[in-house]
């Protein structure tokens, strides 16, 4: 069975930007204003990262992105 690489992303209030880090993938840290863009920063970064550390080459990467964002609303009240 083929490893998956878990990557997180969290949402950084001050600074606006999704940021990325893997326990699994060496190396990895990265941001952007959204998660396509994220997105499309991983699938370039997490191949070479892997390559750099010495994991072994394949054509076909698994990963998976666990994102969280913490939010606060006020409820409208309702007459």
């Amino acid at each position: 069975m083929q490893k998956i690489y878990f990557v997180r992303a969290e949402w950084d209030e001050e600074a606006k930007v999704w940021v990325a880090t893997s326990d699994d993938v060496p190396g990895l840290v990265t941001e952007a204003e959204t998660m396509e863009i994220l997105s499309s920063k991983l699938e370039i970064m997490i191949p070479e990262l892997l390559a750099e550390n010495g994991f072994p080459d394949k054509n076909e990467i698994s990963y998976e992105v666990l994102a969280r964002k913490f939010s606060v609303t006020h409820a409208t009240p309702i007459n």
